[in-house]
């Protein structure tokens, strides 16, 4: 408790405040006594050195602002289309005051309003020098001020409650609409207003024909950013040799646009993480959603855990936006990443019978490159085509030293390991409005991805005896492994949106996708002269051609009445597949998958959203495999020529509610999957060998079951907010059950689990935010053999605080305790972080003095299980760092 003594002194004179705020509220209303929902409500202090409180209006009308005791204050009432209204209010005590508004008969020119926020249908545009203050330093600083927005750790955007999809800058995607860089990097300067725009689509004429639920985010740089370099670079050196450098950059004018980021650290500092890598791996417009599914190949290999002994990271990225006509736009980015890495982790393994203690060590060198050109082409109002290409390119190399411990036996194994991996994807699309009842898209889309991955293993004791044909009177044992995929699809589909009236749609959707997937394995062993050993003969090494070919067709019909929207329909679907191996399989099969959508909008901010679908997905091409392949030091798998298509139901229930005024925010989801048939891997163990190390390997193989899993899932989050303190409220549930083929014994494995985390954050002026809460998992894993059951608990605190002219103080804290209780194991490890930084607000040069992992953490302690195994780890992690950095902006 000494460690945060500091903060509960802060809270204390926190708390010392919270009495001297009074609350001014009421409603805004028309001359009809008609609620005036987004109407803007200013207080303005007399006293001009203390900042201005806002607040919107609800759906009711309804407004609230907290307002400091004593002060003299104006308020005003505007809403656009409507005459201001200006009010003298004293704060001695808590007041209630309605206010009505009177429609101006003047022209919009001739009203001069102050709005810091507008409402038109779908766009709210915040005008964001009503609520900055100029010490801001990045665009998230900025968002995080306005009301209704939030910013988290990973970069993601909430506006009220909804994630953003799409960051635009100007009109126009910034790095294929990826948040996480914008709000990262973009300066705080440059930023003019903001807008949202909710039910988004890039494609103006399509939006209310289609059930997409994005959002984006419009960044609108002020008029002197128009043709402008600006920018920032900054440069750190910490104890021992730890070191950072970072570049954003920006140029831009009224045809092009420029961005260049870039970042170079060896204290793992990811600038590209695997969720960021997932929003560029391309695709098409939302309108196809469901039709496409962009794997985006083999490439999250490259990503390594956050929690490495050492870390060196690379990373570049070149974004251009042209305005080439007033018809053709093109838009492009590279990406540039390099990471290597070293990670220590030991675990122990609970398998059916026996125990085994584990160490790891893995050093990987892993390069990534990704290219994307956009051609956006629009010849009239009523018509839009784009041509979008991206490639990817990986290399990785992992060298692995793992060392298994079965009842006081040991086996020392390395592994090295390489992936060379290409991915292309090329489509073009088109949007027609031919008139007020008849809209058509389409879509052709080709992609190929190819992998190609090696793997050797080497060690002084044998491994997978009785599975692979190995000759074990040799010095050391090396096995070697080729193993390559070439996936190619070819799809098409078309649409057709027919306009009955405006509450009553037809929607038909057609088309055909083909997959070609070539997938070949070859094992052997290399023996002490140099010869070599191939597997062949015992019934390794694979060389199938998967074909597989989805004709479909569907049709919908979608209604609204009231605050009601329907949507219902089902897809056609015959899948012919062919296998090519040893033998030659075909097959043939129609499916019909029906699904539902229904939405009930009571008011823009409280919503349930019901879905059903009927899904079906094919494995991919080693599930087919019908010969033995390495999978693991310790696993065998063969595929299974005869398996058919998943099938399973979908269900989900969604409420959300938003109110500003009465300072709440609460969404529910609820998710219900259950497999009809369903591909699983059956295990057998060779738990009779006479040797110790032996009895973790595992036989794999691909089966076809019936009904093999159930799961229902649930989430609550829940924001409410009173006074200056905000109360957070997040809970979850996880209750599933599969069965699971072990030794030919077939039982049902359940995973029950369910997590909370509860705190509150401080939201005073002139004071520090605080956030304190406390988050609590608890898991457990039933199998017919035993139970496992997992607890942790993780207390945090953060801290943000603005002080003096030019400093910030940001710390963060999280304390650990893990237990496993059937084994009787407890750790504890605390994380901290913190920076102190200064920039004078007329001065181009900032200052920063950071520590990372401040109480020097060794290592971080989790669990995880699978069908038939319960792990326990440790992962070892950066010593603790302090770092100088100065940085200058442009």
């Amino acid at each position: 408790m000494k460690k945060i003594s500091l903060l509960v002194l802060f809270f204390g004179v926190s708390i010392s405040f919270f009495a001297q705020k009074i609350t001014l509220s009421g409603a805004v209303k028309d001359s009809l006594q008609n609620p005036m929902p987004y109407a803007n409500v200013i207080a303005k202090p007399k006293d001009v050195s203390k900042n201005l409180k806002f607040a919107i209006t609800d759906n009711d009308g309804y407004y609230k602002l907290l307002l400091e005791k004593g002060d003299t204050i104006n308020i005003s009432i505007s809403y656009l289309g409507y005459k201001p209204i200006e009010y003298q209010f004293i704060a001695f005590k808590n007041t209630k005051k309605d206010f009505v508004l009177q429609q101006s008969s003047e022209s919009l020119d001739e009203i001069v309003i102050e709005m810091p926020v507008t409402v038109r249908g779908d766009t709210t545009t915040y005008k964001t020098d009503k609520f900055t203050d100029g010490s801001e330093r990045k665009l998230k600083n900025v968002l995080k001020k306005l009301p209704g927005v939030e910013v988290d750790k990973n970069g993601s955007v909430t506006v009220q409650g909804k994630k953003v999809t799409k960051m635009l800058v100007d009109g126009k995607k910034f790095f294929g609409g990826n948040s996480k860089l914008a709000v990262e990097n973009i300066p705080a300067n440059a930023v003019g207003n903001v807008e949202v725009i909710d039910n988004y689509n890039e494609v103006a004429f399509l939006k209310g024909l289609t059930d997409s639920d994005e959002m984006a985010m419009n960044i609108k740089l002020k008029e002197d950013k128009k043709r402008f370099l600006f920018g920032d670079v900054e440069v750190g050196k910490g104890n021992e040799d730890f070191y950072k450098t970072s570049a954003n950059l920006f140029y831009y004018a009224p045809k092009i646009n420029v961005n260049l980021i870039g970042n170079i650290n060896n204290v793992n500092e990811k600038t590209f993480t695997t969720k960021d890598y997932i929003s560029f791996s391309g695709g098409v417009n939302a309108i196809f959603s469901g039709n496409f599914n962009f794997k985006g190949g083999a490439f999250s290999q490259f990503m390594q855990s956050n929690d490495v002994l050492k870390s060196k990271q690379k990373f570049g990225a070149l974004n251009i936006t042209k305005t080439a006509t007033s018809k053709l736009d093109v838009s492009g980015f590279a990406i540039f990443s390099g990471t290597e890495t070293t990670n220590f982790k030991e675990d122990f393994n609970q398998y059916t019978t026996f125990t085994e203690a584990r160490t790891n060590k893995t050093i990987a060198d892993n390069l990534l490159g990704i290219g994307n050109l956009n051609l956006e082409y629009t010849p009239n109002s009523k018509e839009k085509w784009y041509v979008r290409t991206q490639v990817k390119r990986t290399n990785n190399t992992i060298d692995n030293s793992l060392n298994s411990i079965v009842n006081a036996t040991s086996n020392l194994i390395t592994t090295d390991k390489s992936l060379k991996a290409t991915y292309i994807n090329q489509n073009i699309e088109w949007h027609k409005r031919q008139n007020d009842a008849h809209t058509f898209s389409s879509v052709f889309s080709y992609v190929l991805d190819k992998n190609n991955q090696n793997a050797f293993w080497e060690t002084e004791n044998p491994i997978l005896q009785g599975l692979i044909p190995t000759d074990n009177n040799q010095d050391l044992l090396r096995i070697l492994q080729d193993k390559d995929t070439q996936e190619q699809n070819i799809d098409f589909v078309f649409k057709h949106f027919w306009e009955l009236n405006n509450a009553n749609h037809i929607y038909t959707t057609g088309g055909n996708k083909f997959l070609n997937e070539d997938f070949s394995t070859d094992d052997s062993q290399k023996l002490d002269n140099g010869t070599i050993n191939n597997f062949s003969s015992a019934g390794f090494g694979n060389n199938l051609n998967f074909k597989l070919n989805d004709l479909f067709v569907g049709m919908h019909y979608k209604f609204r009445t009231g605050i009601f929207t329907f949507k219902q329909g089902a897809f056609l679907h015959n899948y012919n597949w062919q296998l090519n191996q040893q033998t030659q399989t075909t097959k043939n099969k129609w499916v019909v998958l029906p699904d539902f959508l229904a939405k009930i909008e009571f008011n823009k901010s409280k919503k349930i959203t019901i879905n059903y679908n009927l899904k079906t997905s094919f494995s991919d091409a080693s599930r087919f495999a019908n010969r033995f392949y390495l999978q693991s030091y310790n696993s065998v798998f063969k595929g299974n020529e005869n398996l058919e298509n998943n099938l399973y139901h979908a269900a989900r229930i969604y409420y959300s509610r938003f109110s500003l005024y009465r300072g709440l925010m609460l969404f529910a989801n609820l998710n219900y999957n259950k497999q009809i048939k369903g591909v699983r891997n059956t295990v057998a163990f060779d738990v009779n060998n006479t040797e110790e190390t032996q009895r973790i390997n595992q036989f794999l193989k691909a089966k076809l079951f019936n009904n093999p899993s159930e799961d229902l899932r649930g989430t609550v989050h829940l924001e409410k907010s009173i006074k200056n303190i905000k109360y957070k409220f997040d809970v979850g549930f996880k209750n599933a059950s599969y069965v699971q083929e072990i030794d030919n014994n077939l039982q049902t494995n359940k995973n029950n689990s369910y997590n909370y985390e509860v705190g509150f954050e401080t939201m005073f002026d002139n004071l520090p935010t605080l956030e304190f809460g406390i988050s609590r998992d608890i898991g457990r894993f039933i199998s017919s053999n035993n139970t496992s059951k997992f607890i942790t608990i993780e207390p945090f605190v953060t801290v943000d605080y603005d002080f003096l002219d030019g400093f910030i103080f940001n710390f963060d804290y999280r304390k650990s305790i893990y237990e496993n209780k059937d084994l009787g194991q407890k750790n504890i490890y605390e994380i901290a972080n913190t920076t102190l930084s200064y920039k004078k607000e007329d001065s181009a040069w900032s200052y920063k003095i950071s520590a990372q992992n401040l109480f020097n953490a060794q290592f971080k302690q989790s669990n995880r299980f699978s069908d038939y195994v319960v792990s326990d780890s440790k992962t070892f992690i950066l010593p603790r760092i302090i770092m100088f950095s100065i940085g200058y902006n442009l």
